[in-house]
């Protein structure tokens, strides 16, 4: 059963009705290998070129350094691929924390950033971080954060990365389409994935500025000039791509859902929630809100009964029965057995607001 009111656009977003229309389209009419030379295959290659050319265009960068992948998961495992040293912190995505344990359990240096109760990290802290490590370091810091929606100060963190000789990969997979494309130029490399523009799931790209390539995380053929072997679906790249303009051109109304945010957070306040992480910059349409002496993931469960998908935490850690790591590095515990996180987008309407406020009131009677 589809819930009545849909909040949980961070975990994934409802693909555009165009979005689908141009994969079913590609599906009977562009299906080849796009690595094929025949008519056939170049029909294909045609929409992963254009998908690329789009994509570029979305990031600032140029076409020749998008690299094709399954998903933001594995971006970020390609950015990290190879690192002799890496700078993080625990409010990273899991695709990131678990390579940088991974390095940490194979004799690499790896430096965990402090965490501040705000969850926004500071710059100078990675400029400590980086002292007596390789040049080639990575610093991994997510543009913003999948569970509170925290700005991390890209820019700032930028300046002492490239002044210490190092790399800064940006998981952007939450801020593509939401933040302006000159708070992400500090990149070297940033990931993104199509299903969190209202494009198709199992599509996402690493972009890398020229002369940083990263290497190759997988063995086999020479698509995506090497650095990612396998066939790329032109169908997926069909529905990439209208979803990359889409995000470009139009993209949701953050001061619209900011307003709607700011509503249901101040009273969700009235009923006894504390936000996480609300006193840093945060995206216009994400709230982390914990309920003291309720669980979670139990008033999750409640909300979707009533007919409302909210989510306790990342979609990339559901089914776990350990409180957010995040929000415990932010603020405990506790805070973190306690939270909830609701994210809205641009089919929200203030309807879907009254209906979940509503639902919020009956489960916390409960």
């Amino acid at each position: 059963m589809t819930s009545q009111v849909y909040l949980d656009w961070n975990a994934t977003t409802p693909p555009l009705a165009e979005v689908i229309e141009a994969m079913a389209e590609a599906a009977r009419t562009a299906w080849g290998n796009p690595a094929s030379v025949h008519g056939t295959g170049r029909a294909a290659r045609d929409l992963v070129e254009t998908a690329r050319e789009a994509i570029a265009l979305l990031v600032g960068g140029s076409a020749r350094d998008v690299i094709f992948t399954s998903g933001g998961t594995e971006a970020n495992n390609l950015a990290l691929h190879g690192a002799p040293a890496l700078v993080t912190s625990v409010l990273e995505h899991p695709s990131v924390t678990r390579v940088a344990e991974a390095l940490e359990a194979a004799g690499r240096p790896v430096r965990w950033l402090p965490v501040p109760a705000s969850g926004c990290l500071s710059a100078a802290a990675v400029a400590e971080a980086l002292v007596d490590l390789p040049q080639a370091t990575v610093v991994a810091v997510a543009a913003a954060n999948h569970e509170t929606g925290v700005i991390q100060p890209i820019a700032e963190i930028g300046e002492v990365t490239r002044a210490a000789g190092a790399r800064l990969h940006v998981d952007a997979v939450q801020a593509v389409g939401k933040l302006p494309t000159d708070e992400l130029a500090g990149a070297d490399t940033l990931s993104l994935a199509a299903h969190k523009l209202r494009g198709p799931k199992g599509i996402g790209a690493l972009v890398h500025r020229p002369g940083r390539a990263p290497q190759p995380l997988l063995l086999g053929g020479s698509q995506e000039r090497g650095r990612r072997p396998g066939t790329v679906d032109p169908v997926a790249a069909a529905g990439f791509r209208v979803a990359a303009s889409w995000a470009k051109n139009t993209g949701p109304d953050q001061a619209r859902l900011s307003r709607m945010r700011d509503q249901l957070e101040a009273t969700l306040v009235g009923m006894g929630a504390v936000p996480n992480g609300s006193e840093a910059r945060r995206l216009g349409h994400v709230t982390n809100l914990s309920f003291a002496g309720r669980a979670g993931d139990e008033l999750v469960a409640a909300l979707d009964l009533l007919g409302v998908a909210v989510s306790s935490g990342s979609a990339c850690s559901a089914g776990t029965t350990e409180p957010s790591k995040i929000i415990s590095a932010m603020l405990g515990a506790p805070r973190a057995r306690a939270a909830v996180r609701v994210s809205l987008g641009d089919a929200t309407t203030d309807q879907d607001i009254a209906l979940a406020l509503d639902a919020f009131r009956r489960a916390l009677r409960a």
